[in-house]
């Protein structure tokens, strides 16, 4: 089984480049951010086409997730995080598909830091990692993966220097990470790129794709249950040199 996380920058923007890919990598399951568009305009017919049912939580302009899944459709779990009844961002999906307990996330990027953006990132953090522990608590095989808007180690940057002063790669927000791995989760990356140096991101400015100035933010996290079914992982790194692409590429995992 393979599982694909992509923060795919707009959706309607970017949908020839989405079903290019889901073309020649056929996840079985693909968990996208940034859709950026209202739940109407979520364009169901053509994922639909290319072989995949499909659950979202959209938002006009900004943020939205969705998760994708060939042959039975997601069941869905949750929309949304508890703990701030005001917050109407549409960042996280959690969903039931082929056995597996799926939760996409796209987290608060948190700048400009300090500030009340990088409070609201942490807090959200701490909801996330109480959500995670009730999914821990349940012992389902699960996934959480998606955007998390963390560099976990100076190994993930290019340059740490460059991004130091960035929300990013902040103590705090490395910490609330650092918080969920020592809850038992596994980095699934991590666990086959311990050397670091795998990107996942590239901004547009600056040439760094260009200059491979990338950093890693996509992550894919493995409870107990999948961990011991991780069989490899990589990031379809050539899908964000085409024309018209996201800023980042898709993480996959693959699974027994």
């Amino acid at each position: 089984m393979k599982i694909a996380t992509f923060n795919i920058n707009g959706i309607r923007a970017r949908l020839p480049r989405l079903l290019e890919w889901l073309e020649e990598t056929r996840p079985d399951i693909a968990c996208l951010q940034e859709i950026k568009c209202q739940d109407e305009s979520f364009p169901a017919a053509e994922i639909g086409a290319a072989g995949y049912r499909a659950l979202w939580h959209g938002q006009k302009g900004f943020n939205g997730v969705a998760i994708l899944a060939r042959g039975e459709p997601p069941r869905e779990v949750r929309r949304g995080l508890g703990g701030e009844p005001e917050d109407e961002h549409s960042r996280y999906l959690e969903a039931d598909v082929a056995g597996l307990r799926v939760a996409c996330i796209y987290l608060p990027n948190g700048n400009p830091q300090p500030g009340p953006k990088f409070d609201y990132k942490l807090r959200w953090f701490e909801r996330l990692r109480r959500r995670m522990a009730e999914i821990a608590a349940e012992e389902v095989p699960a996934i959480v993966t998606g955007d998390f808007n963390v560099i976990p180690r100076d190994a993930d940057v290019w340059s740490p220097a460059a991004m130091a002063d960035d929300a990013l790669m902040q103590p705090a927000a490395r910490d609330a990470y650092a918080r969920l791995m020592a809850d038992g989760w596994t980095d699934a990356l991590l666990t086959h790129n311990p050397r670091g140096g795998v990107w996942t991101f590239w901004d547009y400015q600056a040439g760094a794709w260009q200059r491979d100035h990338g950093f890693r933010i996509d992550h894919a996290l493995l409870s107990p249950e999948l961990a011991d079914r991780l069989l490899a992982c990589g990031v379809d790194k050539d899908t964000r040199g085409r024309d018209k692409a996201s800023d980042h590429a898709p993480v996959w995992v693959e699974l027994r």
